[in-house]
This record gives structure tokens, C-alpha cells and sequence, in this order.
């Protein structure tokens, strides 16, 4: 496995950085990096159950980034640290322009990557990668209609010195509801995808296999584990 990959400009570079500061207001924590024939697969995870009582589906982020250079990586990152090499790295490309460089010219960028976590527990759950049925297109502003009122709804029944059992379960009960028409689909998918930027104003493909859900915008996917006693026979 190796230890860094190469972005193949500085436009993949911010792209990266915006998507990882999205995902850094929701979920401060880790994020899985998978490259695999010159793809970067970039999961994070927005909501995610703890304990077996919890409730809450498993709701991840995934933008994929073209390589300059085909790498393996499989590996678990700690998501500020990777934020502060990224802004590094940033830097250094804007002091090269400052100085004369040409910034439309593409540039190779090389990521190290920080030292790996190992107990990330929705980390451990890998969508499939193949399998998945289509399913009938669905409306952005369904979602995005689905995350502004489950906002509002957390926001008014969690009290301001709540603890964090009273808000993990306020968030199961709103996040894991499904979406109005959209039966395996929780609100907490479209909370991911207003969250993260993903949903436009073009319908959102949607697709499923088993347990899981992914739905997919020319932005990004979004992608839904059902917990196990929330699935109909």
C-alpha cells in the first residue's frame, strides 16, 4: 500500500479541500481513502450509529478524484489532519503563482498521507462496488426539502444544554425517517447531500443492492446502509 498519492492539478487539489471542509462541519473526524486504478474514492461519513440501540442508518459521502499516477491505498486518516497537509500543499501552489509561475499550467500535487486510525467503526462498512439495480430517478428538491426541515426539526427539540444521548436520539428519530414517497431512503441521505454540495437542480439517480441505497449527482454520491430491523421482508 502506499503512503501518498498525486492529484494531477491544483483545480483537483481545491476541489478535494471543498468537499473535505463540507464534510468537516457535520462529521470532524476521519476519513477513508481507496485508490484503485488511477482513482481516488474520498468516503466520509455524515451520520453513522454508535452502540447496538442506536438507530441512525450509516450515511456516507464519496467523491472520486482522477490520479496522475496509479497508486494502491486503502487507509483511515484523521480528517483535520489531512485538511492542514492539503492547506499546505494549497499554499505552496499560491506562493509559486505569486512568484511568476504559470497557473494555468497542470502541475502534479503529491499527498503524504497522515498516520492511519484504526478504530473507526463505520469505516469497516464497504459499499459494494457492483450489483446495484436503477431505480426511477429522484427530485433534488425532495432532498434538500427532506434536510432543511430535518434541520429545523433537531434544532427545536434539542434544548440547548441537551447531552449527547438526548441529541443522538433526537437525530435517530429525524435522520433515520423516511423520506416522504421514498421508502428505503432516509432523510438522512439528503441531509448528506445538501450538507456536502452534491444536489443541483437535475433529478438525483438513485440506485440500490441489499441494504444499501447510493444516490448519485454529477457532484458526488451519497450512500445509505439501512440498519438490519428497518428493512421490509
Amino acid at each position: 500500500m502506499s503512503s501518498s498519492f498525486t492529484l494531477p492539478d491544483a483545480a483537483s487539489l481545491g476541489d478535494l479541500r471543498t468537499y473535505l471542509g463540507r464534510a468537516a462541519r457535520v462529521e470532524d473526524g476521519s476519513v477513508r481513502l481507496i485508490a484503485d486504478s488511477g482513482v481516488l474514492a474520498v468516503y466520509t461519513a455524515i451520520l453513522y450509529p454508535v452502540g447496538l440501540l442506536d438507530e441512525l442508518p450509516t450515511v456516507l459521502g464519496l467523491r472520486t478524484f482522477s490520479l496522475a499516477e496509479p497508486t494502491t491505498i486503502d487507509a483511515v486518516v484523521p480528517l483535520q489532519s489531512l485538511q492542514e497537509r492539503l492547506r499546505v500543499l494549497a499554499d505552496e501552489q499560491d506562493a509559486e503563482h505569486a512568484e511568476g509561475a504559470d497557473p494555468t499550467r497542470a502541475t502534479p500535487i503529491q499527498v503524504e498521507l497522515p498516520h492511519e486510525v484504526h478504530t473507526v467503526t463505520w469505516a469497516a462498512i464497504s459499499p459494494p462496488r457492483g450489483g446495484w439495480v436503477p431505480l426511477p430517478d429522484v427530485s433534488a428538491e425532495l432532498l434538500r426539502r427532506a434536510a432543511q426541515d430535518g434541520i429545523a426539526e433537531v434544532a427545536q427539540a434539542v434544548p440547548s444544554n441537551a447531552g449527547e444521548a438526548i441529541v443522538r436520539r433526537v437525530r435517530s428519530e429525524v435522520w433515520g425517517r423516511p423520506i416522504p414517497t421514498m421508502e428505503h431512503v432516509p432523510a438522512g441521505a439528503g441531509f448528506a447531500g445538501e450538507s456536502l454540495g452534491f444536489l443541483g437542480h437535475d433529478p438525483v439517480r438513485l440506485f440500490e443492492t441489499g441494504p444499501w441505497s447510493r444516490l448519485t449527482t454529477s457532484r458526488g454520491h451519497v450512500l445509505v446502509k439501512r440498519r438490519a430491523w428497518t428493512l421490509n421482508s
